[in-house]
């Protein structure tokens, strides 16, 4: 009797193998443990964002519509709903992406003007923040990488023979991706740049003598 259950253990271990079962199972939580790791690479970089527009305010107060545009675009991101259900939803994945585009632009921008402000350029915080910003951006992009090539797994089993016929057994789909056109573009870094433009002394003259 025990050889007959070890038998019939045998075959429905292999019949679930042989239908992609284990795989569509290790390829979900593969796209469960990397989602994970962009959300909170995206929550890192949130949470770098208010010591940035603070000391950008300190130094550059006026620039008022791209430090708005920062905190608006932190808000819109911050506020969406990103749990693994996204993950199910082509439209709510796709607002994700955009919301995180937006906050990437804005913040972009509001990099740029610092250029314009050699003080702010040399203050110890800022240039602090913006290296963590950096580094953040970077883990931003593995992160979202990892999550392209699960997604990728997942999606060709989905829809390869015979998993099809389990996934649409057990009402897996294909998951929404990350727009691969988009993806350079979108996941390259901020610039930071270290150089401090010296200021002339007041009253210097252009071409005059050392």
């Amino acid at each position: 009797m025990r050889k007959l259950w070890g038998a019939l253990a045998m075959v429905v271990t292999l019949s679930l193998s042989g239908c992609g079962y284990n795989t569509l199972q290790s390829n979900d939580e593969q796209i469960k443990a990397s989602w994970s790791e962009v959300v909170n690479q995206y929550q890192r970089r949130a949470d770098l964002i208010p010591n940035l527009v603070n000391t950008v305010k300190g130094y550059a107060a006026h620039e008022k519509d791209v430090l708005t545009q920062v905190t608006q675009a932190r808000a819109a991101a911050t506020s969406m709903q990103v749990t693994p259900e996204v993950l199910n939803d082509p439209a709510a994945f796709a607002r994700f992406q955009a919301a995180q585009g937006a906050l990437s632009g804005a913040l972009s921008r509001l990099l740029a003007v610092s250029e314009n402000y050699p003080n702010l350029k040399a203050d110890t915080n800022f240039r602090d923040l913006q290296a963590q910003l950096e580094g953040t951006e970077n883990r931003i992009t593995v992160a979202r990488n990892r999550y392209i090539t699960s997604v990728q797994a997942f999606n060709v089993t989905v829809r390869s023979f015979p998993s099809n016929l389990t996934a649409m057994a057990m009402g897996y789909k294909p998951k929404p991706n990350f727009a691969v056109e988009n993806e350079k573009e979108i996941s390259t870094p901020p610039k930071v740049d270290f150089v401090v433009t010296p200021v002339k002394p007041a009253g210097a003259t252009p071409g005059a003598a050392k």
